[in-house]
């Protein structure tokens, strides 16, 4: 796909099954077991079984390997499996995979999967820890010193700017979280259900890094996240009313490092999420008044302002009013600050679910979604639709 011409992906496959773990804590079982629970209750979803599956993708960064979630799910002989780097940026970049491996007939029904003990094992709020010397870590090594040690210390870098050139407060950040923990307090699934909170809550929480607070930061989740694609033609004859991707893009902007991308002209945008954003909209052909619901990644809350001003929802420095305006149903399952933190697969979960008419938040008459992947990395997006 090139960055300056529309791709032809959109409409050749689509979401037809989602399935999860509960979200907790402490799961108290291993991430394989996580794994094959979320990637069953996909397939029960889709009401295929593990017969009909030839392709796996993940993350780089997991632990239960295709293979072995293939051997452990029952599922047999596999035509393609993937991984896709760079953390949470991986997200709506799993999907594009098992879509291209859909479209081109290199699969015919591809399950992708996300699934760890990012609470009670590693953390990866923690930051860097006995890490082994890599090329891109090395950048690492520039900001460490200084005592940027973990992804709320690189995001505050960021923030500050943001707050700095627009002459803002750090109350603007609370506005993304309580959105989130409104919608989280009336999904039953969220960790938080039924603990919404206020601006006063927001601004009186604890400095994470300044300008951070604990209510700018997302949880640490226990849990596992499967979806299952398929062709738009074949989802037609499944149970449920297939999402149908749309477009799909990944993106890395220039001088593009991991969250600590501080030798770029400015710090006050997501240049990467800028290259999704227009690869998105040109290949599908859409523009931001046609989307019906933003499943907007929300790690950190600066990172959400600044992506609702790369996909030109508002101008730079506007995010926080656009959001307390409510000009667009955000994060409705109550995001990775309300209901869990999954590297954003959660997120495409919900992004179907408003396709399907099935969320508790339920955006009326929902047709588009869209969905993005993490940010301050290379990241990916998805535009989901209904058929037809």
């Amino acid at each position: 796909m090139s960055i300056r011409r529309p791709d032809t992906l959109g409409g050749k496959a689509a979401v037809v099954g989602i399935g999860a773990t509960e979200f907790s804590k402490n799961s108290g079982r291993s991430e394989l077991k996580l794994a094959v629970e979320a990637v069953g209750a996909a397939l029960d979803d889709a009401g295929l079984t593990p017969a009909d599956v030839d392709g796996l993708v993940t993350f780089t960064m997991d632990t239960s390997p295709e293979i072995t979630v293939a051997q452990a799910a029952g599922i047999g002989e596999l035509s393609f499996f993937s991984r896709v780097h760079y953390g949470g940026g991986a997200a709506c970049a799993t999907v594009q995979q098992a879509a291209l491996a859909v479209a081109s007939g290199v699969a015919d029904v591809v399950v992708c999967y996300r699934a760890f003990n990012e609470r009670s094992g590693r953390r990866f709020g923690s930051g860097v820890q006995r890490r082994e010397p890599t090329a891109e870590g090395a950048a690492l090594g520039w900001n460490l010193p200084s005592g940027l040690l973990t992804p709320a210390s690189w995001v505050a870098m960021a923030a500050q700017r943001y707050l700095h050139t627009y002459g803002l407060e750090p109350e603007v950040f609370g506005q993304v979280a309580v959105v989130d923990r409104r919608h989280a307090a009336r999904n039953p699934a969220a960790y938080f259900h039924g603990q919404p909170i206020t601006l006063a809550d927001h601004a009186a929480s604890r400095w994470i890094v300044e300008p951070l607070r604990l209510l700018d930061c997302c949880q640490e989740t226990d849990g596992g996240q499967a979806l299952v694609v398929t062709s738009v033609e074949r989802a037609r004859d499944l149970p449920r009313p297939p999402a149908v991707v749309v477009a799909a893009a990944q993106g890395a902007g220039r001088s593009q490092e991991q969250m600590t991308s501080f030798y770029r002209d400015g710090l006050t945008g997501l240049p990467e999420t800028g290259v999704v954003a227009r690869q998105l909209w040109r290949s599908s052909g859409l523009a931001p008044a046609d989307i019906d619901a933003g499943i907007l990644y929300d790690h950190f809350t600066p990172f959400v302002l600044m992506q609702l001003e790369e996909f030109g929802f508002c101008g730079p420095g506007e995010g926080g009013a656009f959001v307390a305006a409510d000009a667009l149903p955000l994060n409705t399952h109550g995001g990775q600050l309300g209901e869990a933190y999954l590297h954003g697969m959660n997120g495409i979960a919900e992004a179907v679910r408003q396709i399907r008419g099935t969320s508790v938040n339920q955006v009326a008459g929902a047709a588009r979604s869209l969905v993005t992947a993490g940010t301050g990395v290379p990241t990916s997006g998805l535009i989901l639709g209904a058929d037809g």
